[in-house]
């Protein structure tokens, strides 16, 4: 079987997001629906002293009520990028491998000026996925020129063009999920379970729900054990 996973490319995703792609074959960057506000889209946690912060992506909205993910321009008037690498820099000082991984937050903080949300979310995924080694191929739905409107008909559609018969999805869809339509497109469907074992985190008490770079800055090479689960 061909397998596939879909999901809204994310800000430095959660550890879950990784598990997902290194499960398939191909995992495509759903881009291609609306942009919301608030969301993961442009946002992810870090635990520090007083708690979990969000960090923020600001992003140009007004007038753009119907934008597509993949429309989603970055206000760069603000100047959020320096303040996300030093908000990192500072959190994660004493942490036993920030310093593994400067260049990774050079690259995506400093040495560029991101204008376009989804390429910069992609782009940092992949990055991460190569420092943990996975291989799997890539696309984006906004390149697919797949049509859909009910549920589950675009997700179909897409597996088809891919040529995929086993579609992975995230746990919260099943409650929405018309099972049935997958069934008669002769599509296997499987649902991910997000188990993952404690690590050691700065602060407390423990989250599993941040930004992968959380367990970048905390466990090094072993990051990739942690979430495949062979510790």
């Amino acid at each position: 079987m061909k397998s596939v996973a879909m999901l809204q490319p994310n800000y430095i995703p959660w550890k879950g997001v990784f598990d997902m792609i290194n499960r398939v074959d191909i995992f495509v960057f759903y881009d291609d629906v609306q942009f919301t506000k608030r969301d993961w889209r442009s946002r992810n946690k870090i635990p520090t002293s007083n708690g979990d912060v969000w960090l923020t992506v600001p992003v140009l909205t007004k007038g753009k009520m119907n934008q597509l993910i993949c429309e989603a321009e970055i206000d760069t008037s603000v100047n959020w990028q320096a303040k996300h690498h030093k908000t990192l820099s500072l959190t994660y000082a004493k942490s036993p491998f920030l310093s593994k991984y400067e260049q990774l937050l050079f690259d995506f903080y400093l040495e560029r000026t991101w204008t376009n949300l989804s390429e910069m979310n992609i782009f940092m995924t992949k990055y991460i996925c190569n420092i943990l080694g996975i291989s799997t191929g890539f696309y984006k739905s906004s390149d697919l020129n797949c049509q859909g409107d009910k549920d589950g008909e675009k997700v179909i559609s897409i597996c088809k063009k891919l040529g995929c018969n086993h579609f992975i999805n995230g746990p919260a869809a099943r409650a929405f999920t018309d099972e049935q339509k997958y069934v008669d497109a002769d599509i296997k469907l499987e649902y991910m379970s997000y188990e993952y074992p404690v690590y050691s985190q700065l602060y407390k008490p423990f989250n599993h729900y941040v930004t992968i770079l959380d367990m970048l800055f905390n466990l090094g090479d072993k990051t990739a054990d942690y979430i495949w689960g062979d510790v």
